[in-house]
C-alpha cells in the first residue's frame, strides 16, 4: 500500500510522489515544509543539499523543485530507496543522487565533498540525531555557514548536544514535532 507526498513549491509544484506505507516513514507535513522552506529560500538556490535519513524524499525532492544544485538522499531501508529512485525518474531530476545505505555508516569516514543544507529527520525515538550531528561535525561534511534543519519528537533535546558553533535561527513546534533550523559557523 501507498500513499503520497505532494511538492508545494519550485519546478514540481503540486506534483504528487508515491510513498511506501512503512512504520516509522513519517514525511513531513506540508506545512512544516513550507514554513523550512520559508526559512531556507534566500539560500537554497544553487546549493548542495543532503537528508540524512530520506524516508518519503519529502525534504530532498522539495529543495530539487526549490533549485538546488545537487541533492543527495539517504535511505537504509531498501525498498523506500527503490521508491524514492522510481520518483526520481518519474521528475527525470539529474541534480538527485540516491544511496541505499546506513547514515551513520556513511557520515562517519572522511568526507569527499561538503554540503551547504542538511536535513535531519531521522526516525523518531531511535537516538539518531546525536551521532549524526557529531559524524556530520568531526568529519567535515558541512561548508561555513551551513544550514541545518533538525526535526524530532517534541520531548528529545537537541539543545545539549549541538555544537557551540552552530547557532540556532529558528525553531516551531507544531503538535508532537520540533523543528530546528541552525547556522553553522566555521570554528
Amino acid at each position: 500500500m501507498t500513499g503520497s507526498i505532494r511538492i508545494i513549491g519550485g519546478k514540481w509544484r503540486g506534483r504528487k510522489l508515491a510513498v511506501l506505507d512503512k512504520q516509522g516513514l513519517r514525511p513531513t507535513t506540508d506545512r512544516i515544509k513550507e514554513t523550512l522552506f520559508n526559512w531556507l529560500m534566500p539560500v537554497i538556490h544553487d546549493s548542495a543539499c543532503l537528508d540524512c535519513f530520506s524516508g518519503s524524499g519529502s525534504l530532498g525532492f522539495e529543495a530539487a523543485s526549490r533549485g538546488a544544485k545537487s541533492v543527495t538522499l539517504l535511505e537504509k531501508d531498501k525498498q523506500v530507496a527503490s521508491q524514492l529512485n522510481k520518483n526520481k525518474q518519474l521528475i527525470a531530476c539529474n541534480a538527485i543522487d540516491i544511496y541505499h545505505t546506513d547514515t551513520l555508516n556513511w557520515l562517519n569516514k572522511p568526507a569527499p565533498r561538503k554540503f551547504d543544507i542538511v536535513f535531519i529527520d531521522p526516525p523518531f525515538h531511535q537516538d539518531l540525531v546525536a551521532d549524526t550531528v557529531n559524524y556530520l561535525e568531526k568529519n567535515n561534511w558541512l561548508n561555513a555557514s551551513c544550514y541545518l534543519y533538525i526535526e524530532t519528537e517534541i520531548d528529545h533535546n537537541v539543545l545539549s548536544y549541538i555544537p557551540n558553533n552552530w547557532h540556532l535561527h529558528r525553531e516551531k513546534t507544531a503538535g508532537q514535532v520540533h523543528s530546528y533550523l541552525f547556522i553553522r559557523e566555521e570554528i
